[in-house]
């Protein structure tokens, strides 16, 4: 056990002991059981997975983890970062070193090299020596003298040997005349010694057995520490490839986070490049406005003026029409006026006009005036503008009614084209999931086939039925089929739909209840060959499911605790 005190290296002691004062942090749920239901210790622990065990009976924990973990990660990370550190010092002096040595390697490669130069002379030299008869003389002789020695050798120790057996035949008689003598005293003293071996082996056969126990319980713990340790380096190598991962996308991101932000000024300069155009063009556009706005005005005051003059143009034209018609009409009625014609205007004749009274003229021309402005009561003047701004409301109101016309021939356009996508993407889903379900349904009913199709005189965008066959028999109804198949059907069915766009998770909750155990096999084979990009969480009662889990958590009541087991299955 150790307490939460060898963390106060890095944090405040008074806050660890606020937090764990009188808490027991321990390496596994058996230790932490021992310190917490313990008569001697009975204090609150807590393990590293985050389990906590009071004295009273309460646990907590359980389905929360990360905290404990996460400390013996960094723990992990920070003591293989330091063997780094230190095999890297290592490796630095090791070169040192070799480097210091590579002149004496040098030299040890060219002395080795001379050497066997001049062991292959020796041996030729000895080669022709061994042919030589002196030489085969003197071998013989050596053999000779050689084989004297080890006689010489074997004599003294047999003469040894002589000496030793005498010696023992001698002590021998004496025992033998002793053992006569002080027989009965030896007996006596012999089970004595007999019974006090009796006892110290009875006693030295309870420690053993004491000892017995101790060491089945150390060797179990030993295999605890062993897995654990087995675990724990596993769960480090893990990390250091983790580290090593997240190091290369952490360099991968940087790169891309650097071309990133390069495009990202690019993009900027650019940006202001093009808001500096766009606020020049909205200077000018202000600009042009305004001078758009002036000519409109102007152009709505010649307009005005255009239409005044129009209508003006219109009452001359009018008065000229009936000018010419009275001149007609006198014409046809007073013959007299085209043979008098030239005489109009001139002076010292009837028709100067130039000495006729003005105010005979004014009196008339008021009373002519007092007729018109009679006239004007029963005429309205205003209708020429009232007819001109009908007539501009009635083009503007076609001219909408075009635009409204040509938008609703692009609407009709784009529904249609979207009608077009609709089926399409119809289709495709039918077939990628017709083809799915058939697979998944194979899968989990061997000898059986399934599809969707549409009914007889109907397309798949009326509606699509689900058809079922066992071998080469197609079923006309689903009522046909037993509450299992029905609900691996659906099963099937609704698996089928969502492989059609994936979810990285799905939960499953007991669906191989009302199950045999073969088909809950085929349940966990068609979710490895189906799903390969999927996870799933199964919540199953039947071995058939665990068989082909990765990881696999069990629950279980032991000593009035629930605790959860976690199992991975080794990989292929």
């Amino acid at each position: 056990y150790m307490t939460c005190k060898c963390f106060s290296n890095n944090l405040d002691d008074n806050a660890m002991d606020f937090v764990f004062g009188s808490t027991f942090v321990c390496r596994d749920i058996n230790s932490a059981k021992e310190v917490a239901f313990n008569k001697d210790t009975c204090t609150r622990s807590v393990t590293l997975e985050g389990d906590v065990f009071q004295p009273s009976g309460i646990l907590t924990g359980g389905s929360r983890r990360g905290g404990g973990e996460l400390l013996r990660k960094l723990h992990a990370l920070s003591e293989s970062e330091s063997n780094l550190i230190f095999h890297q010092k290592k490796l630095s002096d090791i070169e040192n070193k070799i480097a210091l040595l590579l002149p004496c390697h040098k030299r040890f490669v060219d002395l080795n090299s001379q050497l066997e130069l001049e062991s292959y002379d020796l041996a030729l030299f000895q080669k022709r020596a061994e042919q030589n008869e002196q030489n085969k003389l003197a071998e013989l002789v050596r053999k000779i003298e050689h084989e004297v020695e080890e006689m010489t050798l074997v004599i003294k120790e047999k003469q040894v040997f002589y000496a030793t057996t005498v010696s023992t035949v001698s002590s021998l008689e004496k025992t033998i005349k002793e053992h006569g003598t002080q027989r009965e005293s030896k007996l006596s003293d012999l089970d004595r010694e007999i019974k006090a071996v009796n006892a110290e082996m009875k006693s030295a056969m309870k420690h053993l057995k004491v000892h017995g126990n101790e060491k089945q319980r150390l060797i179990m713990e030993k295999e605890a520490v062993l897995k654990e340790l087995v675990s724990l380096e596993n769960q480090l190598t893990s990390l250091q490839i983790q580290i090593n991962t997240t190091t290369n996308q952490a360099q991968e991101q940087k790169r891309k986070v650097c071309l990133i932000k390069e495009n990202f000024k690019k993009a900027e300069s650019e940006l202001n490049i093009g808001r500096s155009k766009l606020r020049e063009c909205d200077v000018q556009i202000s600009a042009i406005t305004k001078e758009l706005q002036k000519l409109q005005h102007r152009q709505s005051d010649d307009n005005v003026a255009r239409k005044k003059m129009e209508n003006e143009a219109r009452r001359m034209e009018i008065e000229q029409k009936d000018v010419s018609s009275r001149v007609d009409k006198l014409l046809e009625k007073h013959s007299w006026i085209l043979t008098e014609k030239q005489l109009f205007g001139k002076g010292r004749t009837e028709y100067d006009f130039s000495s006729r009274d003005p105010h005979k003229a004014m009196k008339e021309y008021e009373h002519l005036k007092a007729e018109q402005s009679g006239l004007e009561k029963r005429v309205n003047k205003k209708v020429m503008a009232m007819f001109e701004k009908a007539e501009d409301e009635y083009n503007s109101l076609m001219s909408k009614k075009n635009v409204i016309e040509n938008d609703k021939m692009k609407i009709k356009m784009v529904i249609e084209e979207l009608d077009e996508k609709k089926k399409e993407t119809l289709k495709i889903t039918w077939v990628k999931v017709n083809k799915d379900f058939g697979s998944i349904f194979s899968t989990l009913l061997p000898g059986t086939m399934g599809k969707l199709e549409p009914p007889e005189g109907c397309n798949f965008l009326d509606g699509l039925e689900v058809r079922v066959a066992f071998g080469s028999v197609w079923k006309q109804s689903l009522s046909e089929l037993s509450g299992g198949q029905r609900s691996l059907l659906a099963l099937s069915l609704i698996l089928a739909l969502l492989l059609y766009k994936p979810a990285p998770l799905y939960i499953l909750d007991e669906v191989d209840a009302a199950l045999d155990l073969s088909h809950t096999q085929n349940i966990g084979r068609m979710i490895k060959t189906h799903f390969p990009h999927s996870q799933f969480i199964v919540v199953s009662l039947k071995e058939g499911m665990f068989n082909n889990a990765n990881v696999l958590f069990r629950t279980k009541f032991v000593d009035g605790v629930s605790t959860v087991q976690r199992t991975v299955a080794a990989k292929e």
